[in-house]
């Protein structure tokens, strides 16, 4: 599905709240969407904006088709190995030309932000034949230039560390507005070119890709940005990052773009920093990696990240207990899987992983801090932990 055909979906059932009147990019976009379901702007600078189309994990699960509480065994039941075809044309090729970012409404989110930055975008890379995948927020810094935040060990910041040694600046496709369930497959850690056949596992019918002039595979978005990872490099930041607090400003590549497509209306797709959408496309993706880990040393009926725990700091997992130990052998599994946990709770079967009073409860009435907490001192945090 196009993320036209599931704001199409969303209106149809009455999820979808729409906004005529003219809205500013800079700050009151951000304002007036903050803390609301999916909502779509028509006039944000004269142009469509659409946001928290999957800010929540009932509107994940419509997404893929299933309910909330079959996510996570859905999900760690997928393989990696959809088809992915190539084909001639996209919709996005409708309307094409110099690049220029002011013709889109980008957002300025807060007040303190380094500039307006693009949220959703899925950046594709290629290196010596090889693709990658993955969201990136990029900062705008110019008509046809931006700061892109790589993390270091990330497949595209390998990519862009070999171009570099060889003298070369790395092609990409910056894909925004792309189909609900490719946002998703982006935001998951999957073996390495894997992530278009993901999307696809997800779908349940092929990817196609449309091969740009740089040789990079771009897929059906309402906008695709061609260019190039530079050698040069900006600072970017700062940035409200999935905690609500400002993450570091750090001198990042820029990338030059060298052509801009769109369709001929299109729908760009802004993700709210810290909103509901950022947590669930960060958080999510690793309850499958917890529950297929875990499942390996105990009995898991369930796993979430939990709201509170910004849906990735804090996980609790269900299980059906057959030993002693299983619980602390699943805090472990976790903590393997998901390096950026902070706490893990283990709860019975009778427990609502969903109903934080449940959870509460089964802390008080069946937990000893002298037996039953497991601490490991002096381990390396998460850079989006505050505390860490």
């Amino acid at each position: 599905m196009s993320l036209r055909g599931f704001l199409a979906d969303l209106e149809r059932d009455g999820l979808l709240k729409e906004v005529h009147e003219t809205v500013s990019p800079r700050l009151e976009v951000t304002d007036r969407a903050w803390g609301k379901g999916p909502i779509l702007f028509h006039k944000v600078d004269g142009r469509k904006c659409c946001l928290n189309t999957l800010a929540a994990r009932p509107l994940l699960a419509r997404a893929l088709g299933i309910s909330v509480e079959d996510m996570v065994t859905h999900l760690a039941g997928i393989g990696y190995e959809g088809p992915v075809r190539e084909v001639n044309s996209s919709p996005f090729m409708e309307c094409q030309g110099t690049p220029d970012l002011s013709r889109l409404p980008v957002l300025t989110h807060f007040r303190g932000d380094g500039g307006p930055y693009i949220t959703s975008a899925v950046v594709v890379s290629q290196f010596e034949g090889k693709i990658n995948a993955c969201v990136h927020r990029l900062m705008v810094l110019g008509k046809d230039r931006l700061a892109a935040r790589l993390v270091p060990g990330r497949h595209t910041h390998q990519f862009y560390q070999a171009a570099q040694a060889k003298g070369e600046e790395l092609p990409v496709a910056i894909a925004i507005g792309v189909d609900p369930l490719l946002l998703i497959a982006a935001s998951t850690r999957v073996p390495p070119e894997k992530e278009f056949s993901y999307a696809a596992a997800l779908r349940g019918s092929p990817v196609e890709v449309v091969c740009l002039e740089n040789g990079v595979p771009a897929p059906h978005a309402e906008i695709v940005l061609e260019g190039y990872i530079t050698g040069e490099r900006a600072a970017e930041g700062p940035f409200v990052d999935i905690t609500g607090t400002s993450d570091l400003v750090r001198q990042e590549p820029v990338i030059r773009l060298t052509r801009m497509m769109t369709c001929e209306e299109p729908v760009y797709h802004g993700l709210l920093p810290a909103g509901g959408e950022h947590k669930m496309l960060m958080g999510v993706p690793y309850e499958p990696l917890i529950y297929r880990a875990a499942s390996r040393v105990a009995k898991i009926r369930n796993v979430i990240l939990t709201d509170g725990g910004c849906n990735y700091f804090h996980a609790v997992v269900q299980i059906e207990k057959e030993t002693e130990d299983d619980a602390k052998k699943v805090i472990e599994a976790a903590f393997q899987a998901h390096g950026s946990l902070k706490h893990v709770l283990v709860v019975d079967s009778d427990i609502d992983i969903y109903n934080p009073h449940d959870l509460e409860f089964a802390i008080a009435t069946r937990m000893r801090g002298d037996e039953d907490l497991v601490i490991h001192p002096n381990v390396r945090g998460s850079t989006l932990d505050p505390r860490s």
